[in-house]
């Protein structure tokens, strides 16, 4: 190589440290769409967290977040290859999946607690599921086809009790015989934004239903032909949960405000406050293994609970739900 070519290499090579890191870290980013199972709130925090603070930038990844909600199907998007990663709501759909050879696979788990409940009205006098018997209970499509079918054999409801919901509790402030479906993280403020006071709320995990909630999922292709892929994924999501329970929330907050203009900030902060309060993404097996960890064990245990309950049959391949290989020694 002639005097002119190494000063050329000598130039590129400095012109390369001038550049900023951003436009360098940004010719290697990998573009991932990861789908929500509804719109932008409190409960993913932690994503949006990961998005605004660059953490997912970090570990080379250019992360879109798209919203769910009642009219968006994100297990048929991620079978279409429109989504690379989806949040699946419970471990009761992850054995669904299994039962029903949908090839999807969960690689994280982000709520140790489920946050479902029922709400009740106080002045009708209820205090457990059980005294919800003949009582009705509105649910959602889903909800129907996932833990009304544990409540359902636990305490001997009927499918006569069901009453649709469309998310909407204009029906739940009329009837007040009526018990309507929610989240911990939202549905008591606003039943107490609207009538001054907290509703009688009845949490799915002092049922017995101890299965993880807010599943990281992904297709089994993924996993076993790209898993640094799905690796890099689980950790940067959960570095945001970690930066947003444990840092400052406000970059999340703008970024979820921005995505959904619908969202308040008394409303957020509810949510953050109760994600925390109850130790829904920082108990369990996070304690142990970091955030969104699972155990074999844990769900087995939650196998064995489903199976008593007669809804899966004796030798349920329930170890096809999921993988730890990306969480079992723990994460950021």
């Amino acid at each position: 190589m002639g005097v002119w070519g190494r000063f050329l290499l000598v130039i590129v090579g400095m012109l390369s440290l001038w550049a900023p890191a951003s436009a360098l870290a940004g010719a290697k980013l990998q573009k991932v769409t990861f789908g929500l199972d509804w719109r932008a709130e409190a409960e993913y925090g932690g994503y949006y967290q990961a998005v605004a603070t660059g953490i997912y930038r970090k570990y080379g990844l250019d992360v879109t977040i798209r919203q769910g909600g009642p009219q968006v199907n994100n297990a048929q998007l991620l079978l279409a290859g429109r989504l690379d990663f989806d949040i699946t709501s419970n471990a009761f759909l992850a054995f669904n999946f299994v039962h029903e050879h949908i090839p999807f696979i969960a690689v994280a788990a982000i709520f140790q607690k489920d946050p479902d409940i029922l709400l009740a009205h106080r002045s009708t006098g209820e205090t457990g599921f059980a005294s919800l018997r003949g009582r009705p209970i509105a649910i959602s499509a889903d909800t129907r086809a996932s833990w009304w079918l544990f409540l359902r054999h636990k305490y001997h409801y009927s499918d006569s009790q069901i009453r649709p919901y469309d998310f909407n509790l204009a029906p739940f402030f009329v009837d007040k015989k009526l018990a309507v479906q929610g989240y911990a993280t939202s549905e008591p403020f606003l039943v107490k934004q609207k009538t001054g006071h907290f509703p009688m709320v009845l949490s799915l995990s002092k049922a017995g239903f101890d299965g993880y909630a807010q599943l990281i999922a992904t297709s089994d292709q993924l996993v076993q032909h790209n898993p640094d892929l799905v690796r890099r994924f689980v950790q940067a999501s959960a570095a945001g949960w970690k930066s947003y329970l444990n840092g400052n929330p406000a970059p999340a907050f703008a970024a979820i405000r921005k995505a959904n203009p619908d969202m308040s900030m008394a409303l957020l902060q509810f949510g953050y406050d109760t994600l925390k309060s109850k130790g829904i993404v920082e108990s369990g097996d996070a304690r142990t293994h970091g955030i969104g960890a699972m155990t074999p064990a844990r769900w087995q245990s939650f196998y064995h609970q489903m199976r008593a309950s007669g809804l899966y049959p004796k030798g349920f391949d329930w170890r096809a739900a999921f993988t730890t290989q990306f969480v079992a020694h723990g994460n950021p």
